[in-house]
């Protein structure tokens, strides 16, 4: 019973929050807040985490009609093919704003910092500004100084419990080769400012890399490791490249040199304190 009642609450979260519209038109005559993520075909987890911040947009904003889109197109093709459910892309998102009648837009990017693939998304709302009243912008999640603090404040917070003098835990975010992968040294910076010495930020793709967090870890005699995914949702990187078993993920290399690792699959998006960086985002475009 308690395995069927599981599967019911995580088919209802999967389903997305009440009204909202990810490929169907509605004529609500509301305006649109558009929440635009890179997606992800990790269907709970897609639920857990874009789901929860579309979710605390539509209880924050009621008198917005929340909409969903995703900017990857694999993600999206992928989902269709699986699973037969159909998300827009940004394009499509926003022919079907038009075609519904839709004056006023809010677009909150979902995504971690000003990088490519926001900017991919900005490029493809711009033919259609035009058609509306007004077109309103959320910044990503990393845009100020005071995301960064409350961003540091959330993963204190959820990291709390892992907390000990010979534990470190180590953040894995994607990386750019856009100029915002800085915000990755940034942040750690913050952290080491805000005496969270024990926070260690690495890439997949860029810098700072695995082998800086090993560095790190071994500068401050750390013999255990949590993993954590610094990424909205904890979908393919987060399952494979950290906490795979094969032999080249991060779980499976730290265990090689020694370290006592735990990984924890829980991305961003599921963060309370994440989530009300976004509903910030959103008072902050409509007060432009």
């Amino acid at each position: 019973m308690k395995n069927v009642l599981y599967s019911m609450v995580v088919a209802v979260l999967i389903t997305g929050i009440t009204g909202l519209s990810s490929c169907t038109s509605t004529k609500s005559g509301k305006p649109v807040l558009l929440a635009v993520s890179f997606g992800t075909s990790f269907n709970e987890s897609r639920a857990l985490t874009i789901g929860a911040i579309e979710n605390a947009l539509a209880a924050a904003y009621p008198d917005y009609e929340v909409r969903r889109a995703f900017t990857s197109q694999i993600v999206i093709d992928v989902i269709k093919k699986r699973d037969g459910e159909q998300i827009d892309n940004v394009e499509e998102a926003l022919q079907r704003l038009v075609k519904d009648g839709v004056k006023d837009v809010v677009v909150q990017s979902t995504h971690l910092m000003d990088g490519i693939e926001y900017h991919e998304m900005l490029n493809a709302i711009k033919p259609f500004e035009n058609k509306f009243n007004s077109v309103r912008y959320g910044k990503p999640l990393l845009s100020s100084d005071r995301d960064y603090d409350d961003l540091i404040k959330a993963l204190a917070a959820e990291t709390a419990q892992y907390t000990a003098s010979d534990t470190a835990i180590a953040y894995m975010g994607h990386g750019t080769e856009a100029e915002s992968n800085q915000d990755y040294a940034i942040l750690a910076k913050k952290l080491v400012d805000q005496g969270y010495k024990n926070y260690l930020i690495g890439t997949v793709e860029a810098e700072p890399t695995l082998d800086d967090v090993i560095g790190q870890a071994t500068d401050l005699n750390i013999k255990k490791l949590v993993l954590l995914p610094l990424m909205i949702v904890a979908g393919d990187h987060a399952n494979n490249d950290m906490a795979g078993d094969e032999e080249d993920s991060w779980k499976s290399i730290l265990e090689g040199k020694g370290f006592t690792v735990t990984t924890v699959l829980k991305g961003l998006g599921q963060y309370p304190g994440v989530q009300q960086i976004f509903v910030r985002h959103v008072s902050d475009a409509l007060a432009q």
